[in-house]
């Protein structure tokens, strides 16, 4: 079985750090495209950050830019969503997915349909 699974979500307070990560087991993730999505209550599964199978693109959403960093150690089989200045507004569950290496990262986090696995989440909660 192909699994992704998240790791590293809590609680924090507004202005905190926290560091997701992504480990896969059964594949090498180094094969694919590699995206952080989150769902808020009520809301829908939206695209966060998303990272090419060689690291060398990145696409983030205009929520997070400049406080979030996706970065992946393919050598580790892991990917990494390092949050910083986190905001109430972050609050949702975060799931890791997995996308064909040749899916472009802008695609990636603008198309959920795009995605082949996604992992069961992290949740990630912001709140004084």
């Amino acid at each position: 079985q192909l699994q992704l699974v998240e790791s590293g979500g809590g609680l924090v307070q507004p202005g905190g750090s926290l560091r997701l990560s992504c480990a896969a087991s059964g594949f090498r993730l180094e094969y694919y495209a590699i995206g952080w999505f989150r769902q808020a209550p009520g809301k829908e599964r939206e695209g966060v950050s998303c990272i090419s199978a060689s690291g060398g693109s990145t696409e983030y959403a205009d929520s997070v830019k400049g406080r979030f960093t996706i970065s992946r150690d393919n050598d580790k089989n892991t990917v990494y969503l390092q949050m910083n200045s986190l905001k109430p507004e972050d609050t949702a569950i975060y799931y890791c997915a997995a996308s064909h290496l040749l899916t472009a990262v802008q695609r990636m986090c603008a198309e959920k349909s795009s995605v082949d696995y996604w992992g069961q989440g992290t949740q990630v909660t912001v709140s004084s």
